[in-house]
């Protein structure tokens, strides 16, 4: 009875360690299916990484190739605006340069007209005492243009 006993109780025990290390076996089971889904998840999410972190670098290259064009072109632009400020001030010049001739123009006009005013004014009162000098033609002017060298 005794062996018996004990045997049982050697055997309950067996039984109990046995369903405790098939329980292990199971919990260490799941925990490897776990691990391993885990790993694979990580290897996904680091593909995903490294996808993104090139896409970010190409990204960062194509904005830096449109930043230097930019820069190219607003370089151009401000070379095209210098230029056409120094073409401006050169027509303002030159510009200038023709009023001052044209002033210059009009004031030898209104001397020339004041000194044919004048003429007429004495031909007028000495002609009133002379007949036959009113039979003679009035005498014609013509202009012929200066002209006019420019430094620019």
């Amino acid at each position: 009875d005794w062996y018996r006993a004990r045997c049982a109780r050697l055997h309950e025990r067996a039984a109990r360690s046995q369903e405790a290390v098939r329980a292990s076996r199971r919990e260490a089971g799941e925990c490897r299916r776990q691990l391993q889904a885990r790993l694979v998840e990580m290897e996904s999410l680091r593909g995903a990484h490294q996808s993104l972190e090139r896409q970010l670098q190409e990204l960062e290259e194509r904005h830096n190739a449109e930043a230097a064009g930019l820069q190219d072109t607003i370089g151009q632009l401000e070379d095209d605006l210098r230029n056409t400020k120094n073409e401006m001030a050169r027509h303002l010049r030159e510009y200038q340069d023709l009023l001052n001739v044209k002033m210059a123009l009009d004031i030898e006009i209104a001397a020339y007209r004041k000194l044919l005013e004048g003429e007429e004014n004495l031909f007028n009162l000495g002609s009133v005492g002379l007949p036959s000098l009113s039979s003679l033609p009035s005498p014609t002017y013509s202009f012929q243009p200066r002209s006019f060298s420019s430094s620019t």
